[in-house]
């Protein structure tokens, strides 16, 4: 199974890059609320706390396949499931930050419409990913290598491109709200804890 298992440490490599676009919440500041925005970032924080538990969850799937002893099969299916629920984390995070409305802050619309494009890319690119991964031949291993190998640069890209519209949503008075809201600051902690 050495064909494999490199390929596999370096798409987990890149898959706990991306787990962590989400969970860019953080922001220490002032707590001199704007309730209003508090308001909306204890909603949007109440939404993403579960879906972020899930790409944790998808994520630590991907590493535990990773093992030497796992058969290109084991490999396939727990990467397609892994792929799929971090399609559907995304989308549901786009959806609950569509749904909460604009931030009570300048360009908040435009910074709402921009985070929630991005995540639903997101999203579209991890169920790509799991059209790629269901489609690679497990019966012959150098070939699954190969097409393993392909799908861990395209995570590498999905990890290192944009959650420019995420940070934008995050910055400043929302990134503040965001912080001071427990369930942000839940999913921050792990996420600082699966980076490693």
């Amino acid at each position: 199974m050495e064909g494999t298992n490199p390929v596999n440490k370096k798409l987990a490599a890149a898959l706990s890059g991306g787990a962590v676009l989400v969970l860019a919440l953080t922001g220490c500041g002032g707590d001199d609320g704007n309730e209003k925005l508090d308001a909306w970032a204890k909603e949007v924080c109440d939404s993403v706390q579960p879906q972020a538990a899930k790409i944790r969850s998808a994520n630590a799937a991907i590493q535990k396949e990773t093992s030497d002893n796992s058969t290109p099969a084991e490999v396939q299916k727990a990467d397609s499931k892994a792929f799929q629920d971090m399609s559907d984390a995304y989308k549901a995070i786009g959806a609950a930050v569509n749904e909460a409305g604009a931030p009570d802050v300048e360009d908040g619309e435009k910074k709402q419409t921009d985070a929630v494009k991005e995540l639903n890319g997101i999203s579209a690119s991890y169920a790509s990913l799991k059209k790629q991964v269901d489609g690679l031949d497990t019966a012959d291993q150098a070939e699954f290598a190969d097409g393993l190998k392909d799908i861990a640069s395209e995570l590498d890209k999905l990890s290192k491109s944009g959650n420019d519209a995420l940070s934008a949503l995050e910055e400043g008075e929302v990134g503040e709200a965001m912080s001071r809201q427990a369930s942000c600051q839940t999913a921050t902690e792990s996420a600082g804890a699966t980076r490693s």
